[in-house]
């Protein structure tokens, strides 16, 4: 009997949970409308299942009837179906979708394709205006996440902005609160307390956005993040979060989406309204990555040269460094030099520290702005070698076409590095 194959009616059945009417067994559902129920005894019959005509919302309301019958295999049919073709109905309300998912533990298919959305493009949540909706566990899950794709201001901004919606009748100008007011607003944001790293928002925006809520964090956190900033050779007692490690989009073992929009920004080479990883207005395509390709001059040539616009990042061994450069033209083994004003190189004395990064543009009119390349040379920088690959070695020779930024003199051992050709979307 085909039927025997839900852990459900197996249970039905053997506690006796049906009622027996002529000869036929009695079963009452009343969370499961006909139109459901047939697909789900069609599938159970005939191993088959058509949900094209359904809409979105119908399909994951289908997944938990298949759950509340414990028929699993139709649980992940269902899975897939929505992970495959109805990804736009699962970005429009994540927030419902999400507390759905969460009630449900066999979703496990749907539910980490879900966080790992939200972790990729978390503005299709936080910038809902359903996000303030959102269960205190499921935002203590996502604020929990290390791959979280956002800025630690913008996750404190949120936090605050979702405690302020528990309470509206509490007054948003805190210097104005009462001591009930702020009991309520410190026991509401106790349990995401330790889910922030306060310690990677930049200095400003901790004292205007931040430190105004002395009143609501541990007086000991805001005491340790003042000496962090204010004395930074001072040795801090506590532990230190690592920095949220988003999943990098473009395709780098190197760096991560927040090192590419400020490569955006200053291809652009704006000074201040910097870009965000949700609204980089570049293509980085992966050209050639040396642990992967091969670490030749040649196979760096093959891979690289005539492409475009490139950008060079290296990882220096045994530190957190990484240093590279932009080169707005081509290589082409051309044995040429190249003038431009829009090249840059650049360093990151550590490169989860997005404040350490030092940049210099070419000096203007210098000739000497890029090299070509040719049999000895991979990507060069500068007419005094500020920056450049020969001998199956970076090297640094002197500061001439760009300004100092950092980047070790002489011949130094990297652990890789990739070129990304940089495409306007």
């Amino acid at each position: 009997m085909k039927i025997i194959m839900s852990q459900y009616f197996r249970t039905a059945f053997s506690n006796e949970l049906t009622k027996k009417k002529d000869g036929k067994y009695i079963f009452n559902f009343p969370n499961i409308s006909p139109k459901f129920f047939k697909i789900i005894l069609r599938f159970i019959y005939c191993g088959k299942i058509d949900l094209e005509k359904l809409q979105g919302q119908d399909v994951l309301k289908l997944l938990t009837r298949a759950d509340e019958l414990k028929i699993q295999r139709l649980v992940i049919c269902i899975q897939e179906y929505l992970i495959k073709h109805q990804h736009e109905f699962l970005q429009q309300n994540p927030t419902e979708i999400l507390e759905t998912i969460y009630l449900h533990e066999t979703f496990t298919d749907l539910w980490n394709y879900c966080l790992e959305e939200i972790c990729t493009k978390p503005d299709l949540l936080f910038k809902s205006d359903k996000f303030i909706n959102l269960k205190a566990p499921l935002l203590e899950l996502l604020l929990k996440r290390d791959d979280l794709s956002l800025d630690e201001i913008i996750i404190w901004n949120s936090l605050i902005k979702w405690c302020f919606s528990q309470h509206p009748t509490i007054q948003q100008d805190v210097n104005k609160w009462n001591k009930e007011e702020i009991v309520i607003m410190e026991r509401t944001i106790h349990r995401f307390i330790p889910l922030i790293r306060f310690y990677h928002i930049p200095s400003a925006d901790f004292v205007t956005k931040v430190y105004p809520f002395k009143e609501i964090l541990p007086k000991d956190l805001i005491n340790n993040i003042l000496v962090f900033h204010m004395a930074p050779d001072e040795k801090l007692n506590v532990d230190v979060q690592s920095p949220r490690k988003p999943k990098c989009v473009y395709d780098s073992v190197i760096i991560s989406d927040k090192h590419f929009a400020i490569f955006s920004s200053w291809i652009e080479n704006k000074n201040e309204s910097y870009y965000n990883v949700n609204n980089i207005p570049y293509k980085f395509n992966l050209l050639y990555r040396a642990s992967r390709d091969g670490n030749t001059i040649a196979t760096f040539h093959a891979k690289c040269d005539n492409k475009g616009a490139t950008i060079v990042i290296v990882k220096i061994t045994n530190s957190e460094q990484i240093v590279g450069g932009y080169n707005p033209l081509y290589w082409d083994s051309s044995n040429g030099w190249k003038p431009t004003s829009d090249s840059f190189i650049f360093s990151f004395a550590n490169k989860d520290n997005l404040q350490s990064a030092k940049l210099g543009y070419s000096n203007y009119g210098d000739p000497y702005s890029v090299f070509g390349g040719n049999v000895n040379y991979g990507p060069l920088f500068g007419g005094g070698h500020d920056l450049g690959f020969s001998n199956n070695r970076w090297y640094r020779s002197c500061s001439s076409s760009y300004p100092d930024v950092g980047i070790p003199l002489n011949n130094f051992q990297t652990d890789d590095y990739e070129v990304f050709q940089v495409v306007k979307k």
